[in-house]
């Protein structure tokens, strides 16, 4: 039985997030999210549904192929079967739940939707990619042919696990367009990750985004086999935000994305702290005196926890708004509770990266496998990287 959130008025939808919301969301763009293969991108190419920005509508813009809509719109079908997509995730993700947006899509809606997981080799990836190779703007105003599309049926996905039976979507009005849906728990518990989708809208229409939710699994052996620092915070290496302060301008899961910050909104800021001192001042060091400062925590990719060798703090975009300094603590795997000091407060500056190495970081006393980063008093950042070897379990 799937569970869907999308009667909910647009206040009462923003109180009641479902919990898995806040785990990796791995399809979009900014996600390096993909599409491999539609059977119909006529008015929209799929790709448009894992856009990072919300939906707009522009009611007056056509194309030469007809009215242009912010999403995936397939033709109106006058063919046997369904349209369908594939969709290539992130990273391999032990998937949660889903977030169907058919916003600005009233008339042309998809009315049924389901969602199978599994794993394309890269033999069978290659050959997709070479026989049928996608664009998102030369794809809009075009279908796959009977032989494309016999060729892509020869892979099976057809047969891949089904992890959203089919479900009945909503009209995009405000009060409607966000559904959300959550796997099974037995199910999620027992399907492997997965790299790819089969999104499946019954017969035809339109969705404006998706969105999938779940835990980034690493994959401990290749990693410990190159013996080779990673990122260990990076939410496509099993990294995740577990918890803020303060994120009144720009959630703190935007540090540890993969794609390169895109403008102020793509990163963590808070809002001004009211306890800032009516005149500042510094220490020698030239550290802001201020009372207050704000944090968030992550989980590590790491089962085991890590050895933490370099850290990096990504100012880019913020200018005016940057936090004065920061700080770095851990906590073991053990221990989620006790916070040890990684590096002392270090200045920052605007419009930058700040690369700190073992000489900025203290001894580690255990194996990482959560790490609080505190700026003050506050301001934003882009990114957060954190480099780092597995400890062996």
């Amino acid at each position: 039985m799937q569970a869907s959130l999308s009667t909910l008025t647009p206040s009462l939808e923003r109180q009641l997030h479902p919990a898995f919301s806040e785990l990796s969301e791995v399809a979009s763009i900014g996600s390096n999210g993909s599409i491999l293969f539609a059977t119909d991108d006529w008015f929209a190419p799929a790709e448009w549904m894992l856009k990072d920005a919300d939906p707009v509508f522009r009611p007056d813009e056509y194309t030469s192929f007809g009215k242009w809509m912010d999403g995936w719109e397939t033709r109106r079908k006058r063919t046997p079967g369904h349209d369908w997509c594939l969709v290539e995730l992130g990273a391999p993700t032990q998937i949660v739940g889903f977030m169907i947006d058919t916003a600005f899509f009233t008339g042309n809606y998809a009315p049924r939707i389901s969602i199978q997981g599994g794993t394309l080799d890269g033999t069978m990836k290659r050959m997709l990619q070479s026989s049928i190779p996608r664009n998102s703007d030369a794809n809009m105003g075009t279908g796959r042919t009977t032989e494309e599309l016999g060729m892509v049926e020869l892979i099976g996905t057809e047969q891949w696990d089904v992890l959203l039976p089919r479900t009945e979507l909503k009209p995009g009005y405000e009060q409607t367009r966000r559904q959300y849906f959550i796997v099974s728990p037995a199910k999620a518990k027992q399907s492997p990750p997965v790299n790819h989708l089969r999104v499946n809208m019954y017969p035809d229409g339109g969705i404006s985004r998706l969105r999938v939710y779940g835990t980034v699994r690493l994959n401990v052996s290749d990693s410990l086999a190159a013996k080779k620092p990673i990122d260990m915070i990076a939410m496509l290496n099993g990294g995740r935000c577990t918890g803020f302060s303060n994120a009144h301008y720009g959630h703190p899961r935007n540090l540890i994305k993969p794609s390169k910050p895109i403008n102020m909104g793509d990163g963590w800021e808070t809002a001004r702290r009211l306890d800032r001192p009516p005149v500042l001042q510094v220490d020698g060091a030239g550290i802001l005196q201020v009372p207050g400062c704000e944090w968030a925590t992550f989980q590590l990719g790491a089962p085991e926890g890590c050895w933490i060798e370099c850290v990096c703090i990504d100012t880019i975009h913020f200018k005016g708004n940057f936090p004065d300094n920061v700080r770095v603590e851990y906590a073991s795997k053990g221990e989620p509770d006790v916070w040890i000091p990684l590096m002392n407060r270090k200045k920052l500056g605007p419009n930058q990266t700040h690369e700190f190495r073992a000489a900025d970081l203290q001894a580690q006393e255990k194996a990482a496998s959560l790490v609080r980063i505190t700026i003050a008093p506050d301001g934003g950042l882009s990114r957060v990287r954190i480099f780092g070897t597995i400890a062996k379990g």
